[in-house]
Parts: structure tokens; sequence; C-alpha cells
């Protein structure tokens, strides 16, 4: 019988070039091996991304046979071989991470509200969340009785409204309720999903006076309330509010324009407690027992001292997160601070990635949708790039101790500390774009004051004020407190206002902020020189970002609001009382920091009552947009012409079947499937939509309740 020679389709030159480069990459992984370990939460997380980018369930079974294909050529390859055990450990912890937010998903699903109503409910209030700077009040509420609303709804008061309600009271409430808001502008932020995982079946506003149920008030404000409102009454406005956020992680009495100076100088992150923050109160903790427990001689000769004083530090650790809400990045503060206090016990280096490592991977398996927000992101790529900074060679020289004058030594670790904050600015900037479409430019610059004064002046004297004040005599500290903050509010808002403090940029499309973050990640985590073919990919993500276009015209998901490019370079409101929230989401999806104007106020620009008209783009691809703006119903025949006469057509109600514009017609229907859209109107038009075709992620076709409007007696408040 013939035998047919084996034919491979690169030829023998081509295999051994395959062999050499084989042998290459795994005499470089047998190099990093110490660091292999660090991208098992990379893995995970490229899973639970995966699941998140891909819109259908066909895509995500898709993505788990390929990830098994993976598992099999790396066993194909050989165990015994390291790009082998790579492989399949790598592509079985991604689907691992597909299955675990999949999962994740199906596990927390609750009917959602199908369509806005108004309705009168009794519920439990599950938690209240005071916002003293909006003047209002918002609550989780579980109605009573009522099959038709969510199990899990919330609702906002007004100040007036509140009353005093705490959590575990019943109480009658009449409120408009609509379903959660998805993206109003591609790229922008969908909270559909995060209420998904937050069980959240439901949104809305308390019409009239909230009843509260016989015997209410038994149950009293829980400790983190009290605490916020006992801070409130010693330091008012802003100040107040930060100071709450430094101890509860309460945010809701910090004023809008404060909030927004500490977004754009890059200080925003001391508003959410996090490493900082948690790192200073086991810190405290550990000094002040350290010094208690090394008074005791039969400790300190017994070698006691340091594991009661990490112990301490433990426990104040832990109280201060319980405190502050358990936020993600308190969390992964914690992890990180209890890791390290092991670490110092069992005489191991603590501060390495290998803790970060860990600390991701807690998260991550706790809650996977977590990956998804800007909090976790931020916060682990900030403490990697720190990590990985000051673990390299060069940095490591420069901020080694050695003989030389006070002065020297106190500018080499300022120069250290800007060094850092350039670093972690670097960093943070893909993220903050992606999600912020901006960034601060200046905020190395402002944390190296704003860090110091919050870490060693502002937290110590609170924690002093909160003790004293036991005894009533906090005052002073509250004072020193209050002044400190004050001086950092002044400082936000003069980074803020510096001219080109914020880096404005339109949106950031998946694929490129999947490169810049892996060239980020492959810079951070290996140690060796090939290292830097992450500069590659890193590049490839910003020059992308860099050259994406800005959009000519973006329409909101309901169609109301429209802005427009104008000849200047800014962007131009269709309405122009349209009010701060959908002017900063507007110029954020347009990649400007410019006010916006009123189009009714262009030159180039015809309004009457119902409609706008006006010639949009370049003038070698001019395109004639017609805007409805006015209220009053138009017969079809009225319009036809004006519709056929026009390339875009936009509107926020239905349009007769008689308006039908050249290139795109945009209307109530059309909306209710796109959602919001962002149109580029070059040689080739182009319409991206904010919800994409055929998603069937669960918050896109969750189980709906109808919410019939029910009234409810008093007698029926009754717990």
């Amino acid at each position: 019988m013939a035998t047919w020679p084996l034919q491979t389709p690169i030829g023998p030159r081509g295999v051994r070039w395959l062999r050499r480069l084989a042998g290459a990459v795994e005499a470089q992984l047998e190099a990093e091996r110490e660091r292999i370990a660090l991208w098992l939460p990379v893995a995970l997380g490229a899973g639970i991304a995966g699941w998140f980018a891909l819109p259908a369930r066909v895509h995500w079974i898709g993505l788990l046979l390929l990830l098994a294909g993976g598992m099999l050529t790396g066993l194909l390859a050989g165990w015994q071989r390291r790009t082998g055990r790579i492989l399949v450990i790598g592509c079985g912890v991604a689907a691992l991470g597909v299955l675990l937010v999949w999962g994740r998903a199906l596990w927390v699903a609750e009917p959602v509200l199908a369509y806005p109503v108004t309705t009168t409910f009794s519920a439990l209030v599950e938690s209240v969340e005071p916002l003293p700077a909006r003047g209002q009040v918002r609550l989780i509420l579980r109605p009573r009785g009522r099959a038709d609303l969510p199990p899990r709804v919330r609702v906002t008061l007004r100040g007036e409204q509140d009353a005093g309600i705490a959590p575990g009271e019943y109480a009658g409430i009449r409120a408009r309720l609509m379903p959660p808001p998805v993206a109003s502008l591609p790229g922008g932020y969908d909270f559909a999903q995060r209420a998904w995982f937050d069980r959240i079946g439901a949104v809305g506003t308390a019409l009239g006076e909230v009843v509260r149920a016989p015997g209410a008030g038994r149950a009293g404000q829980p400790l983190r309330a009290r605490l916020s409102a006992h801070i409130h009454d010693r330091v008012a406005g802003s100040p107040g509010g930060i100071a709450a956020a430094l101890v509860t992680g309460d945010r809701g009495a910090i004023s809008d324009a404060d909030a927004e100076a500490m977004r754009r100088s890059g200080l925003a992150h001391l508003l959410s407690i996090s490493g900082l923050h948690v790192t200073a109160v086991v810190g405290f903790a550990m000094f002040f027992a350290m010094r208690l427990f090394g008074l005791s001689r039969r400790l300190a000769l017994a070698g006691f001292v340091l594991p009661l004083a990490a112990a301490a530090g433990a426990l104040a650790g832990a109280g201060y997160t319980w405190l502050a809400g358990a936020e993600v990045p308190t969390l992964r503060s914690l992890i990180a601070a209890l890791l390290v206090l092991a670490a110092f016990l069992l005489g191991r280096e603590a501060i390495t990635l290998r803790l970060v490592a860990a600390g991701a991977l807690i998260v991550l398996v706790w809650r996977p949708e977590s990956l998804a927000g800007p909090s976790f992101q931020l916060s682990f790529a900030a403490v990697t790039a720190i990590i990985a900074l000051h673990e390299s060679r060069w940095m490591r020289a420069f901020l080694a101790r050695r003989d030389e004058g006070l002065p020297l030594r106190w500018a080499r670790g300022l120069a250290g500390l800007l060094i850092t904050g350039l670093v972690v600015e670097v960093a943070l900037a893909p993220i903050a774009l992606f999600h912020f479409h901006k960034a601060g430019l200046y905020g190395a610059l402002a944390n190296v004051v704003a860090i110091p004064l919050t870490t060693f002046v502002v937290m110590p004297a609170e924690a002093l004020a909160l003790l004293f004040d036991a005894v009533g005599l906090g005052a002073p500290f509250w004072w020193i407190a209050e002044q400190a903050l004050r001086g950092l509010i002044w400082l936000a808002h003069g980074v803020a206002d510096a001219p080109g403090a914020v880096a404005a940029l339109p949106v950031f499309p998946r694929w490129g902020f999947a490169l810049a973050i892996l060239g980020g990640l492959w810079m951070l985590l290996w140690a060796t020189r090939w290292r830097w073919a992450g500069a590659v990919p890193l590049l490839v993500g910003v020059a992308v970002l860099v050259a994406q276009p800005r959009p000519d015209l973006l329409v909101t998901g309901d169609g109301r609001h429209i802005a427009a490019a104008i000849p200047s370079g800014g962007y131009a409101l269709l309405r122009d009382r349209a009010g701060d929230y959908i002017r900063d989401m507007m110029a954020e999806a347009a990649g400007t920091d410019a006010p916006l104007a009123a189009l009714s106020d262009l030159d180039h620009v015809e309004c009457n009552p119902d409609f706008c008209r006006w010639r949009q783009g370049r003038e070698s691809a001019s395109y004639v947009i017609l805007a409805a703006r006015g209220r009053d119903r138009i017969e079809g025949r009225d319009m036809a012409a004006a519709c056929a006469a026009a390339d875009v057509v936009i509107s926020d109600r239905w349009l007769p079947r008689e308006c039908a514009a050249r290139w795109l017609t945009v209307d109530r229907d059309s909306l209710a499937e796109s959602g919001g859209l962002a149109l580029y109107l070059g040689e080739r038009p182009e319409a991206v939509a904010a919800l994409r075709a055929g998603d069937e992620h669960p918050w896109r076709r969750p189980s709906q309740v109808s919410g019939n409007d029910e009234a409810v007696p008093k007698a029926a408040l009754a717990p």
C-alpha cells in the first residue's frame, strides 16, 4: 500500500522557524516563572469581559468552545512544557470567568417593570441614603402584597417628604415608577446593567406625602447614617460632605460643583474609600496598639506585641469597611491590608503584585460583575501601577537610602511621589476616557498636596474629633479638619479651572480600549525586557482613541435632545432649556469640555415652533437635518415635502408614514430598538446605536411585571 509524505503548508523552513519561536517563548516564560501567576486574575477577567462584550447566547457558547479548544491545544503541546500548562490553565480560568458571570446574572434575576406607571403601594424600607446637597433622600423598598411590582425598587424623595424614615420601617408611598434606564447615548452609563445585579426592578420619584406605618420609628437609623448626620452637624456644606465620605462613604452632602471640581482635578479618588483610607486606618491602629501593648514587659518579651497590633489593625480595617458600606474598592483594600498583615507575621515581603492578584481574584469570584465598572478598574490599575513602578530596578535605586542632607532627602521623596502620581495618571487615563470621556491632566501635581493633607491632617483630625466628642471636647479638632477640607476644595477648584486641566475625547471603541489595557498589563506584570512589547498594543489603542472622530450629531434615547457639531468646534443643543444632567451627558459623549450653545441662536439654523432645519457636515459631505421640537401633531401630508427634502429627520414622537427622509428617519419606534444614536456624516454616513441588535443579556430581555395603578389603604400598612 502506498504511503503519502506528510505535507505542511508552511514548509520545512517554516517548521524550523516555529520550533525556534516556541523554544524562545518557552525560555522567556521560564525566566518569568515567578510572574506567571499574576495573569490568573487577568484570565478570569478576560472571560468575564468576553461575556459582557459578546451579545448573544450563541456567542457565549462559542467562546466556551473556543476556550475548550485552547485547553486541548495546550494538552497537545504537552503538559510538561510551560507553554502547554499556561494554555490549559489560562483558557480554563477564562472559561470559568464566562460561567461565573453568566451564572451570577441568572442567580440575581428578578422581574423588571415593563413600562412607566404611577401607583400607590406599601413597602418595607430596606435602606435610606440621604442626599443633602440635592435636597433628596433615596430609598430602597420592598413592596408588600404587589405581585405586579418588582420585588425591589428605588424611589427618590424630596427633602420635605423624608419625615425621618428609617430602614426596617413600613411605609405607604405613591410614586411614579419606570424601568431602570438604559444608556441614553452610545458609550454612556448603562444603569439597567447595574440595576440588574443590584436586583432593582424599577426606579422612580415619590409623589405627595409618605405615610409611615403605625409604630414606625422602632428600628431607628443605622450607625452609618447617625454618624454621617453627626459629622454634618459639626461641619456644614461640602467640607462636611467630604468629611462624612472619608468616614462612612456617604457622599450625598457634597455639592455637584465641588464633586465635579474633584473629578476634573484628579482628586475624586479621595471621595471613594479605598486603599489610601483603609491603609491609614490600619496603620494608625497598629501604631497606637504597638505603643499600648509595648508598655507590657511580659507581652514584649514574649513577642506578642506585633501579632496583637496586627490583630488590632485588622479589626479596625474590618470595622471601617463595614461602616463605609463595603463597596468594591473598600473590600479590595481590606483584602489587601489583611494579606499585608499576614505577610508581616510570616516574615514575607508584603507589598507585591501577588497581593494585588490575590485581591483581584477574590473580588472577581465574589462579584464578577464588578469588572465592568470603573471602580474596580481604576482601583486595581492604580495599585498595580504603583507597585510595579516601585518594584522596578531604577525606581528602587532612585529611592534607596543614601548619606545625604535632609533637604535633598525630602526633595528625593517629593520627586518619587510626583513620579508615582504621573505613572498612576498615565495608567488611569485610558480607563477614565473610556468610562467618562474625560481625564484630568494635572492630577499628579494636585495629589502631591492632597494625599499628605488627607492622610496626615484630615483623617487624624476627624478621628480625634469623633473620639473627643464623647466628652464634648471635639470642637478644636473639627475646626482643624474643616479648614483642611476647605483647603482641599480650594485646591480642587484651582486645578480644575486651570487652562487645559481636562482632556475630553469622544467614545473610546471597545476593541481599542481592550488593546490599551492588554498592552498596559503586559508592561506592568512582566519583569524582563519583553515587557516593552506591550507598548505596541498600548500605542495602537491610544492612537485609536486619538484618531476617533467626534460625532456630527448626538440623539438621546428618548429623541428629545439633540446635540449638533457647529463650525466653531463646539456643540449646540436643540432644546436650550435642557438641564445640567443632559448638558453634561451630551458634552461627555461629544468629547468636549466647552459649554453647549443653542441651535436656535445660530445663523445657519432655521427654526419655527415645530421644527429646526439646518445643514450639517463638511462642504464635501453636507446633509440637511430636520428635527422636531414642538408638541403639536402635524398631519403626514403637511410633512411629506419637508421630510423628502431632508437627509435626516429626527423626532421624539411617532412620525407619520408619509414622512421619509433620504437617508435616515428617526422616531420613537426606531429609538426603542436602537437607543440613543451618534451620527457621523462623512462621505459614507454612519449611525452608531447605544443598544446592540440581538443583545440577549438578561437585563435586555428580563421577565416583566405590569405595575397596575392600585391604591393601598392606610390600614394595610401595619407590619
